[in-house]
């Protein structure tokens, strides 16, 4: 699983770390996530899952590898 946020879209809500904070990271500066681990490890996929899905402004997705 690969982890991808579009950062020209992402609004700053910061729910993906609520969700996963070991994989979501922000730059406050540029007010957008930053991806802490681009392939986290597969017991994570749940917590990713739900991040991605609950982005408000659909920045995130998951590519399989």
């Amino acid at each position: 699983m690969k982890v991808v946020a579009d950062t020209d879209i992402c609004q700053g809500h910061q729910l993906c770390q609520g969700e996963a904070p070991t994989v979501f990271g922000f730059d406050e500066d540029a007010d957008v996530v930053v991806l802490l681990d681009e392939r986290p490890d597969e017991s994570l996929r749940v917590d990713v899952q739900t991040a991605v899905k609950y982005c408000p402004a659909f920045a995130l997705s998951i590519e399989e590898d």
